[in-house]
């Protein structure tokens, strides 16, 4: 398991970006922070605990553009 620490001014779609590269692993994200599920921008020094990538399998078909 990992940890993440915040930034000020992370939202749950930022973190999920920058741990999984992609926000399709927000829902994960909160799930396994329930304290903060009412947190819709973090201060600094927050500790997120990051779960594995169950998204991982999904495949995401992007139009060429997006990429």
């Amino acid at each position: 398991m990992r940890v993440y620490n915040t930034i000020q001014g992370d939202t749950w779609d930022i973190i999920s970006q920058k741990v999984y590269g992609h926000s399709l692993g927000m829902q994960h994200l909160i799930h396994a922070n329930l304290d903060y599920i009412e947190v819709g921008v973090f201060s600094a020094g927050i500790q997120i605990i990051v779960p594995a990538d169950e998204t991982a399998r999904i495949t995401i078909n992007r139009p060429p553009w997006f990429e």
